[in-house]
């Protein structure tokens, strides 16, 4: 197969639906039973009536489907053109991780001798995967945190090729200019990819800002219920097709089965997101006031630094937060292990209520003097809010404090 097919969504209507009703039904189409939503193709390949007819999908002529490997698989294209939507993009690829998808675009674009430009703070994996493995293959990364993500035009080099951020950051939630960060990139002709984890389409669209291309863990919000593991990388259909290949040759598809999961749960993503934002505002104004927290970091509050560039690009400000307990690590888990509804478990975006300590799951194998530089202290703990009362979950905070 010589070219990946394109996904991009068919033409618009005039008047653009609204979020919640793209959730819905973007992508969607009744099947040949009737099926009010795109059923699951557990196939991992597909038969033609003739050669031609096989020649035109191959060859990229007629949209159809031809091996799961590949994307060509009805469940998964339909996954692919709701999120493409949901996003504002042409196009989108998912993958079996968000891991997946980061590295899967990073490598289309970048060769050994090439150098990318970290911004801020970063999941773990994603810092691992840029000062590990990317040097294995010839492939320097600049990190810039706090103050250094303001000059990042001195950074810049001939062989520069990606900008790679998050926004919220992970886990100290802070927030960068999207729009300038774009800017700036486009000027030096390099390339930015835009970790949408933490805010979701629901609260912020990084394209729209001038982002070339956004991904996700898609295990986190968009799956919104812990019980599938996935990724998607999302842009115009110029820029992620490059990643096709990529995706095919390293066996990073998602499966039928997590595909049709997730679109089950895109359904309801702008009433879980929603509900967990206000709750995860609540609680930081909450934990805002208490004695025995030392700093509270949440794009919501109004003292939080980036609380104004929070409002100019975010619709609302998500349901993870984090803060530093006064205390060393031991004390801190103390804290956490009194905790009852708030599960310990690495991950977030769920409907269950879920607390770690950074230095225990996300950011164990980062070096503590590494830690120490991005202000990750021992006694940081962060929240995901899910869709328990919020009554109910500021009293388990108010009773472990």
């Amino acid at each position: 197969m010589s070219n990946p097919p394109d996904y991009d969504r068919r033409s618009a209507p005039q008047r653009r639906q609204g979020f919640s009703t793209r959730c819905v039904h973007a992508g969607e189409t009744l099947d040949s039973q009737g099926g009010i939503h795109s059923p699951l193709y557990n196939h991992s390949t597909f038969g033609f009536p003739s050669t031609r007819a096989l020649m035109e999908v191959v060859e990229g002529r007629t949209e159809g489907n031809l091996y799961t490997r590949y994307g060509s698989n009805p469940t998964i294209r339909a996954l692919e053109k709701k999120l493409a939507d949901l996003e504002n993009g042409q196009s989108a690829y998912v993958f079996s991780s968000g891991m997946a998808a980061e590295s899967a675009t990073i490598l289309s674009y970048c060769r050994a001798g090439d150098h990318i430009i970290c911004l801020g703070d970063v999941y773990g994996g994603t810092y691992e995967f840029l000062s590990e493995n990317l040097p294995n293959l010839g492939i320097e990364t600049t990190f810039l945190i706090g103050d250094e993500t303001g000059a990042v035009e001195r950074h810049f080099r001939e062989n520069t090729r990606l900008i790679v951020f998050e926004t919220p950051g992970n886990p100290s939630m802070d927030v960068l200019d999207i729009a300038e960060t774009s800017k700036i990139a486009r000027r030096a002709g390099v390339i930015t990819l835009a970790d949408n984890t933490f805010a979701s389409p629901v609260n912020q669209n990084p394209l729209d800002l001038g982002a070339d291309l956004v991904f996700h863990s898609t295990t986190k919000y968009l799956g919104g219920h812990s019980d599938l593991t996935g990724g998607v990388v999302i842009g115009s259909a110029d820029r992620i097709r490059p990643i096709w290949t990529w995706r095919k040759n390293l066996g990073q598809m998602m499966a039928p089965e997590v595909a049709f999961l997730l679109s089950r749960s895109l359904r309801t993503l702008s009433v879980r997101v929603r509900a967990q934002s206000a709750t995860a505002q609540a609680i930081a104004e909450f934990l805002a006031g208490h004695p025995k927290v030392a700093r509270v970091n949440y794009p919501g509050l109004p003292d939080f630094p980036g609380h104004d560039i929070a409002r100019r690009q975010m619709r609302g400000y998500g349901g993870v937060l984090s803060f530093v307990y006064e205390g060393d690590a031991q004390v801190t888990a103390k804290m956490v292990d009194r905790l009852k509804l708030f599960t310990i478990a690495a991950s977030l975006g769920g409907v269950e209520s879920l607390v770690t300590q950074p230095i225990t799951t996300t950011h164990h194998s980062m070096a503590p003097e590494e830690r120490a530089r991005r202000n990750i202290p021992e006694g940081m703990v962060r929240l995901s809010c899910g869709l328990e009362d919020t009554d109910d979950l500021v009293e388990d905070l108010r009773q472990a404090l």
